[in-house]
């Protein structure tokens, strides 16, 4: 079984990916061990001295004026059933797998305070297999407190858990795993959910989506490039570096590498593509730059101390935080997802121009025996209805909040409905690449004798592996979900 290494630094999407897909476990360093109990030291210290400390001998939100002046240790257990207000579909099991390992890789910093019991729990519990049933709603990402009570209540063995494929009584799938419920310190309720460990966990998920999608997209474009017959004169190097913007010099190599040994090198191509080919190393670029941007967001997250209260460490004291607010997280994920329906609007304008009227030589519709037959001409309406569905989840949520908890709770940033638009967005952004996939294959089919490049002939091929060429009308929905069915699994490399 691969196993994961949490150091408190240099946790990756690949790290989560293989905790939450394929079963990686969990280990811990004895740095963090020991990071764990001298950051637990000064947080006891600090209350021994009397300070006040969010969480731990105070209340929450807007009882944060309340004192907690005994039985500090059921008060957290108040705290975490308190906030069990989640509503919804429960989380999948590999995202829940992806929140558990994000918060234990944040914990692992060392800014919690969480005793190190607490936390060995947390690592024992993944590693066994057994998976809170966490409800979707109740983020408004000023933290993730209401979904991830689910989880500390898991722990200690209240509420629901899944253990190999069975739901039962938490308690039970730990009894079932061989072990029990843990006992909460002061502070580690808080410690356990004041965090947007579910943005960031489900973020990585989609993000590793969305990287696959995007060389999927450029898979795609470049058929499309062949199959309109495109003037590849337009990704050379000296045009890119003469307007060098992020990612677009990078894009064109690669659709040249793709293109390479493609007919389309020889004389006689055309002067001017329309703007989704012509355009294609500046969209695709901004595209590259935007999830650049946003699995460093993420990654940051994953090795940061986001909690509140934060132990300092080198400071040896205990300070009220903002850490657990996520504006670049959403503000990451907003962008990025303007960015893929910028993209996914080329792809769509690339499969209008090659199954509408005659263009570049190509028979009307893309059908092979013309007259009546409808050819592509039907599939502009699924491409149409994709693109619609894509342009509504691209419109922001981060600003779309309200002030609770008697107005101390002010601010929000909807990161982990941010995260989860964009995931649902790369659903629908996979079948619109499908579509035109299956109408750049039927564009190249459609021009006898010509040679695509290396890249692109393995693309026309994994096309045809799922769907053969069409020359009867036919239904085409059915090659389109197998093409984006193989877009899960496969690769077209």
């Amino acid at each position: 079984m691969t196993r994961v290494l949490l150091t408190g630094s240099g946790t990756t999407l690949a790290d989560i990916v293989a905790i939450a897909r394929r079963n990686a476990s969990v280990d811990i360093t004895r740095s963090v061990s020991d990071r764990l109990i001298k950051a637990r030291r000064i947080l006891e210290d600090a209350a021994e001295g009397g300070q006040q400390i969010y969480g731990m001998n105070t209340g929450l939100g807007a009882n944060l004026k309340t004192s907690v002046t005994s039985d500090f240790d059921l008060f957290q257990l108040q705290l975490i059933r308190g906030r069990g207000v989640a509503v919804g579909e429960p989380l999948s099991r590999d995202v829940t797998r992806s929140v558990i390992a994000a918060r234990l890789s944040m914990l692992a910093v060392g800014g919690s305070g969480i005793s190190l019991p607490t936390f060995q729990a947390l690592v024992a519990l993944l590693n066994a297999g057994v998976h809170p049933i966490m409800p979707s709603v109740g983020s408004v990402g000023a933290g993730d407190l209401v979904l991830l009570s689910a989880m500390a209540r898991a722990l200690v063995g209240e509420g629901e858990a899944e253990y190999r494929g069975t739901i039962h009584p938490a308690g039970e799938a730990l009894r079932l795993a061989g072990l029990a419920p843990a006992r909460l310190q002061p502070k580690d309720g808080i410690s356990l959910l004041n965090a947007s460990a579910v943005s960031c966990g489900f973020g990585a998920l989609v993000l590793h989506e969305a990287l696959a999608l995007m060389d999927a997209q450029r898979r795609a474009a470049s058929l499309s490039f062949e199959g309109m017959g495109g003037n590849v004169l337009i990704l050379s190097p000296a045009i890119q570096k003469a307007r060098p913007v992020s990612g677009q010099v990078e894009e064109a190599d690669r659709l040249l590498q793709m293109l390479d040994g493609s007919m389309l090198f020889e004389p006689g191509a055309a002067i001017q593509d329309p703007l989704s080919l012509r355009c294609l190393p500046s969209i695709h670029g901004a595209l590259a730059d935007a999830l650049s941007r946003a699995v460093g967001i993420v990654e940051l997250e994953l090795n940061a101390a986001a909690d509140n209260p934060v132990v300092l460490l080198e400071e040896q004291r205990v300070l009220s935080s903002g850490n657990f607010h996520t504006p670049a997280l959403s503000l990451a994920f907003e962008t990025l997802g303007l960015a893929i329906a910028q993209a996914a609007a080329a792809s769509a304008a690339r499969f209008l121009q090659m199954t509408g009227a005659s263009r570049a030589g190509l028979p009307r519709y893309l059908s092979a025996v013309g007259g009546a037959s409808a050819g592509f001409v039907p599939m502009q309406k699924t491409v149409a209805a994709l693109m619609a569905d894509i342009r509504h989840k691209a419109n922001p949520v981060m600003l779309d909040f309200l002030s609770v908890s008697e107005g101390v709770e002010d601010h929000a940033t909807q990161s982990a409905l941010a995260v989860r638009k964009l995931g649902e967005m790369l659903k629908l952004w996979r079948l619109l690449i499908s579509c035109e996939l299956l109408a750049a294959a039927q564009a190249v089919d459609q021009r006898p004798g010509h040679r695509c490049g290396q890249g692109t002939a393995a693309v026309h091929a994994f096309v045809r592996k799922h769907a053969p060429v069409m020359i009867e009308d036919r239904s085409l929905g059915d090659d389109v979900m197998a093409i984006a069915s193989g877009l899960l699994d496969e690769s077209m490399a």
